[in-house]
């Protein structure tokens, strides 16, 4: 494959010729990137994958500001920016990122991405730390961490499967859940994202580290930190009237919970028991495991208090917030009546033309979304594309928190217009073209007009995005 090259237009090359300031990538993976050394280049390469024929299709100049160019067309004819027609000598500002076809438009040209490199002195380097991986080994386990935990205030880590169990024990046995390390009283534990990737690395460096299967199992079967889990709460201090609260004191009364101050249900919180902190309301809650009440939506692993609190029958907090069980309850009991915000990439001429075609067949959104959801729940839909956590888990009787429904709500909608035959959409939607990068198009959230031109519900046939 010939190899695309850059020819300068100026006799006098930038100050620092040898470094590449800015490339064209080719989406095309067969062509070589077109590396830009000078502040002022002619792009002369070929235009069409099918010809070794080249062209001088674009002037290249670099703009004074940090991250853009001014692109000239030099070509015959017309060429694409961002979906952009540009007319022979004509010019437009590109910025890192844009997407250049040197034609206009259609199949068979040679598709480019605009990236401008870090400069010299910012460019992030590669280091390659030394790590011995009996410093990355779980206390209890004596291995490599799985899903790792850190402990506060003493910042120790473990698994999150051994420190579960830990924790449990500790809480059954003790006044205090103590570090396995180093016994310090632990307040506060949650999962390390950082050194979870650390771990993996670890791992592929050195396969012989890894646990077999049916242990991970059962470590991943004992996990139950999912969030930030707060321990050892402070009960309520008994204060006088006639003296004003300390800070300490207001904190103790935030992050107090209902069932510390009393038994509710049966139930009295231990004085250093487990918390979690509600995502809504940001009221507390017992850190339970033993119940068949969930803590967390499925579709963002946050914690929220609102159906924990209405299995214990209470509404209201005397002195935190306390969420109602409309804010947290299983997708089977939930119902829609508008197209959520979200749908649709916030694209709002998409929403209104889902609108109308909902409307054009005397239906229903939430007609249509249980529909949908039915369809979803027997997995005749494709879920690679939806957008929450724990895709292939989710069923009707999953509690999800309403922003995670509207989500779930907005990926039925897309398959519902992507399989809608034409003979229900509005005349105005019917005639319009499919954008090229569909849902994954930017340009959509930043020009209205091209929002509205193009059909953006439908799958991107060119960029690296998934179909």
């Amino acid at each position: 494959m010939t190899t695309e090259k850059g020819q300068s237009s100026s006799s006098k090359p930038s100050d620092d010729v040898d470094d590449a300031w800015a490339k064209l990538v080719p989406l095309d993976t067969r062509f070589s990137d077109i590396e830009i050394r000078c502040n002022d280049m002619v792009i002369c390469s070929e235009i069409k994958p099918s010809s070794s024929e080249k062209h001088e299709w674009c002037r290249i100049t670099k703009n004074l500001g940090q991250g853009s160019a001014t692109l000239h067309n030099k070509s015959s004819d017309a060429i694409l920016v961002d979906e952009t027609l540009i007319p022979k000598d004509g010019a437009v500002d590109i910025m890192s990122g844009s997407e250049i076809v040197p034609g206009p438009g259609g199949q068979g040209y040679l598709q480019y991405r605009f990236t401008v490199m870090p400069a010299p002195d910012s460019r992030s380097q590669l280091l390659k730390i030394s790590i011995d991986p009996d410093h990355a080994k779980c206390s209890i386990c004596l291995n490599v961490w799985h899903d790792v935990v850190t402990a506060a205030p003493c910042l120790h880590n473990f698994c999150n499967g051994c420190f579960s169990e830990w924790m449990r024990r500790s809480e059954a046995r003790h006044q205090h859940v103590l570090c396995p390390q180093c016994r310090t009283t632990v307040q506060f534990v949650g999962r390390n994202h950082f050194l979870q990737n650390i771990q993996e690395d670890i791992l592929k460096a050195d396969a012989g580290l890894r646990r077999p299967a049916e242990d991970i199992a059962v470590l991943d079967s004992s996990s139950s930190i999912q969030s930030n889990l707060i321990i050892g709460s402070k009960r309520k201090r008994r204060m006088s009237t006639l003296v004003s609260p300390t800070l300490e004191e207001r904190d103790s009364l935030r992050l107090q919970c209902p069932q510390c101050a009393a038994a509710i249900g049966g139930y009295r919180c231990e004085r250093h028991g487990a918390h979690l902190q509600c995502h809504l309301c940001r009221g507390m809650m017992p850190f339970r495991t033993n119940l068949q009440v969930p803590l967390h939506c499925m579709g963002c692993d946050r914690p929220f208090c609102g159906a924990y609190w209405s299995s214990q029958n209470v509404t209201h907090g005397e002195s935190t917030p306390v969420c109602s069980r409309d804010t947290f309850r299983p997708i089977s009991e939930r119902t829609v009546t508008r197209i959520p915000s979200l749908t649709h990439e916030m694209n709002r001429h998409e929403q209104d033309i889902t609108q109308r075609c909902i409307a054009q067949m005397g239906r229903t959104v939430q007609d249509v979304v249980a529909e949908w959801f039915r369809l979803f729940n027997d997995r005749q839909i494709d879920r690679s594309r939806m957008p929450l956590n724990h895709a292939e888990s989710i069923t009707a009787s999953t509690h999800v928190c309403n922003e995670c429904y509207d989500k779930l709500v907005g990926f039925l909608l897309y398959w519902f217009r992507v399989t809608l035959i034409i003979d229900y959409f509005p005349a105005d939607a019917a005639a319009r073209e499919n954008c090229w990068y569909g849902y994954a198009c930017r340009t959509q959230h930043h020009n209205e007009e091209h929002a509205r031109k193009r059909n953006h519900v439908c799958r991107p046939t060119r960029g690296n995005h998934p179909s």
